[in-house]
């Protein structure tokens, strides 16, 4: 059975050298190729292909959101995310939104062949420079979860506290605990959560959703 190929790419002549590639060898199909992600959900229902290459940096709907919406739609199509950066950002943002796999536009022709094959078999395929970043930062990422889970309750509410605006005098009302107590407990949360200040402390326990 061959696989459908769709392709999302704005630029002319690598959309164009794409279709060819998957058009003239056997085992694929080219199920469709657009220039942009405006009408995303109709084309990709119209074309009903397997696995989608989908640029990432695209006039209006970039690829990335428009993994996103592909997603939240349910559709079964597999997305392999192209460019020409080597963006530790733009992976992590890719993969967070639920792209089967990442590959470089400079990648020769088979790799892109070896790619979609990979993805349509529940793969996950990657450049091995791309798998190395995405190693790397999975690794930064739990290291920062170890760090967020090692605050105590007690910790965990003294931040709370000061989220809501409490000043050290107030938590420690709040928590029956001295002043001289909320002190240390800042400054254990301080080094777990690898800040310098209150103000730190707080926009990371927002961003990070740690309470």
């Amino acid at each position: 059975m061959s696989i459908r190929v769709c392709i999302f790419e704005d630029s002319k002549s690598f959309r164009n050298g794409l279709k060819e590639l998957f058009s003239t060898t056997d085992g694929f199909v080219m199920a469709g190729a657009f220039d942009n992600c405006d009408s995303l959900l109709r084309d990709i229902r119209q074309a009903q292909p397997d696995v989608i290459l989908m640029d990432i940096k695209m006039p209006g709907t970039w690829g990335i959101e428009a993994v996103r919406q592909i997603r939240a739609s349910g559709l079964p199509v597999k997305v392999i995310m192209q460019t020409v950066f080597e963006d530790d950002d733009k992976i992590m943002a890719a993969i967070s939104a639920g792209a089967s796999g990442y590959i470089l536009k400079n990648s020769p022709p088979a790799k892109f062949m070896e790619a979609v094959e990979e993805a349509y078999h529940g793969g996950a395929p990657m450049t091995g420079s791309i798998a190395a970043k995405v190693l790397t930062l999975f690794q930064s990422h739990v290291t920062a979860v170890s760090r967020v889970t090692d605050l105590t309750l007690r910790e965990k509410e003294v931040l709370q506290l000061l989220v809501f605006g409490k000043s050290y005098k107030m938590i420690a009302d709040d928590l029956s605990i001295t002043y001289a107590t909320v002190r240390f407990h800042m400054k254990n949360i301080y080094e777990k959560l690898h800040v310098t200040s209150m103000t730190e402390a707080v926009a990371k326990a927002i961003q990070e959703k740690i309470i």
